[in-house]
């Protein structure tokens, strides 16, 4: 793959953050989104144990320097504690449609703290090619599906801050695991952020005692069966592509093409759930798609 390794990663994180966003979705309206997302990290957590233990002898990334341990577990409590949960207030607050509008935020904050922290630069055509695709993919998110009732909720000011502070923390936790990481395995990199995420959870679940929805969703089968989908699609492969994209490439291009998930998620939608799919949504998606072109064809 040579000079493509970063950009195909990225965008095989996107196939894979497809998949996780459908499983966790469905798992979330029976069981709850709080308990998804502390289920899914020690489902990974075995997923990443067994795929290391085979592949490297480890079932634990105990030949990471201590300076990666200490960079990659911020990453993990930035990315997955903080700014996961400062967007799922998000939602709450202002609903699902705008909360990832605002995530359309991330990849201009993760080129912004790889230039800060990295010192990645980004030529003329990555710059254009970013525009166009985040243009697109605001198009699609913007759009509001007439059976939903996301538009009654009120648009408040904590709500985009909480939105806009989820989409900082998971720019901030990715340049984190970049310089964490260096030429450290993704997969093994991935597992340090999980278990630093598990504690930092655990933590948050005793200050709020919040387990009892946590063991409650084990009591539905279906629950657990789609949290384990999404786990190895996401806490597993997704993330573990996604360290190895910001590897190859750069932060702000990784996370371009990461963030097409809205896009890439309009034709299972539509197949699987019957959704209806405006012009608007399919002008977008010709348009983001065009954006990852030129990021690929400009390398």
């Amino acid at each position: 793959m040579g000079e493509y390794t970063g950009h195909i990663a990225a965008l095989a994180t996107a196939f894979c953050w497809t998949i996780t966003a459908l499983s966790f979705e469905s798992a979330g309206r029976r069981v709850g989104s709080l308990p998804v997302n502390f289920i899914r990290l020690w489902i990974g957590f075995l997923f990443l144990g067994v795929y290391t233990l085979i592949v490297r002898g480890r079932f634990l990334p105990t030949d990471a320097t201590g300076e990666a341990w200490i960079w990659l577990s911020v990453s993990g409590l930035v990315g997955f504690v903080l700014g996961d949960g400062l967007l799922f207030q998000s939602f709450v607050i202002i609903g699902a449609r705008i909360a990832m509008l605002m995530m359309c935020a991330v990849p201009i904050f993760s080129a912004i703290l790889g230039w800060i922290i990295m010192g990645e630069t980004l030529n003329t055509f990555d710059v254009i090619g970013i525009g166009v695709t985040v243009s697109g993919i605001v198009l699609v998110v913007a759009y509001r599906p007439r059976h939903r009732t996301a538009g009654k909720i009120s648009i408040r000011l904590s709500g985009i801050l909480f939105a806009l502070g989820g989409a900082f923390g998971q720019a901030i936790g990715l340049v984190l695991s970049k310089y964490g990481m260096q030429s450290y395995d993704p997969f093994a990199a991935t597992h340090i952020r999980i278990i630093a995420g598990m504690i930092g959870f655990i933590v948050l679940f005793v200050f709020i005692r919040a387990f009892k929805p946590v063991f409650e969703a084990f009591h539905s089968p279906p629950a657990v069966a789609r949290i384990t989908l999404g786990s190895f699609f996401g806490p597993f492969l997704g993330v573990s592509f996604s360290l190895l994209a910001v590897q190859h490439t750069a932060t702000g291009i990784a996370s371009t093409i990461m963030s097409l998930v809205p896009v890439l998620i309009i034709p299972p939608a539509w197949l699987l759930f019957h959704e209806r799919v405006c012009l608007r949504e399919i002008v977008g998606a010709v348009i983001a798609v065009s954006g990852v072109a030129i990021l690929f064809l400009h390398l």
